[in-house]
């Protein structure tokens, strides 16, 4: 039997490859799939594997640099030096605010409230005041039904050893001595707190007319009415405390009691005065005058 051409045997080997070689492409095309799929997963990787390497050691010079770039500059620290000043100074403000307006009542209310009880107990036992009194030494008490006032009156008018107490003080030094309430005439003058320090005159302003101020010594009950007012004056005026009292309204000698504060509220520039004129003079063993039954 003859053999086939030479020619058509060698085209058909070419043109037919052989599994080997089909394998291999296979091979090759299904890898470059899975790279297509997986390329962004080997990217990542390979950053992530990047950014783990440890840096290059800085040299002196970068080190001091990036020191420098990471302290604040002096206008940062200035601003907050300011801020911390502010701050703190916000908080003693705060808390002087509360000292003031709070804790000095609170003392001064419970030292007026013992000096009231001393009192009390001394006059129960029976024992005897002098007429003359120590600066500082309580000796009567000063009530106020409208204001529902009720607060020991000591002698002098010094801040420290009565004022700032929660009494009220009665003027009697130099050219500001002033009568005690069982002269037969006179002025009997007053200054007590109208802000601060148990503030015992707070509300004097809102007084009219006719009200009763009554003075409870050891053995009797000075009974006054409201006159009058005078809503502002200054320190420098103390003709409001003579016998005859300017701007009162009291035109001859007299029985009066003359209340004096400082205005407008949380203030001392000015001084606030309340006058009255004596209307009874009781006895403690007849009991007590209408004005603080009723």
């Amino acid at each position: 039997m003859p053999e086939p051409p030479p020619g058509p045997r060698r085209a058909d080997r070419s043109s037919s490859p052989s599994p080997e070689h089909e394998g291999r492409a296979a091979r090759r095309k299904a890898a470059k799939r899975r790279h297509g799929r997986r390329g962004g997963s080997h990217k990542a990787g390979e950053g992530a594997a990047a950014s783990s390497e440890p840096e290059a050691p800085l040299s002196r010079t970068e080190a001091r640099r990036r020191a420098r770039a990471r302290k604040p500059s002096p206008a940062v620290m200035l601003s907050r030096a300011i801020g911390e000043v502010f701050i703190t100074t916000g908080v003693l403000m705060l808390l002087f605010v509360t000292y003031q307006l709070w804790w000095t009542n609170v003392r001064a209310q419970a030292q007026a409230g013992k000096e009231a009880s001393n009192l009390q107990n001394e006059w129960a036992s029976g024992k005897r005041n002098p007429g003359a009194f120590e600066p500082g030494q309580g000796f009567a008490l000063l009530h106020i039904p409208r204001l529902d006032v009720v607060v020991p009156i000591a002698e002098g008018i010094s801040s420290k050893r009565v004022l700032d107490r929660g009494m009220v003080g009665h003027y009697a030094e130099g050219a500001l001595k002033t009568a005690m309430p069982d002269a037969r005439t006179g002025n009997f003058g007053l200054a007590g707190h109208r802000n601060t320090h148990g503030e015992p005159f707070r509300y004097i302003n809102r007084l009219e007319p006719g009200d009763p101020i009554v003075v409870e010594t050891q053995d009797t009950f000075y009974v006054y009415k409201m006159a009058s007012m005078l809503p502002v004056t200054s320190p420098s005026n103390v003709s409001v405390l003579d016998p005859i009292p300017k701007g009162s309204g009291f035109t001859k000698p007299g029985r009066y009691i003359t209340l004096t504060t400082c205005t407008p509220e949380f203030t001392s520039k000015y001084r606030l005065i309340v006058w009255g004129k004596m209307v009874e003079e009781r006895p403690r063993s007849k009991g007590k005058p209408d004005a603080l039954v009723n």
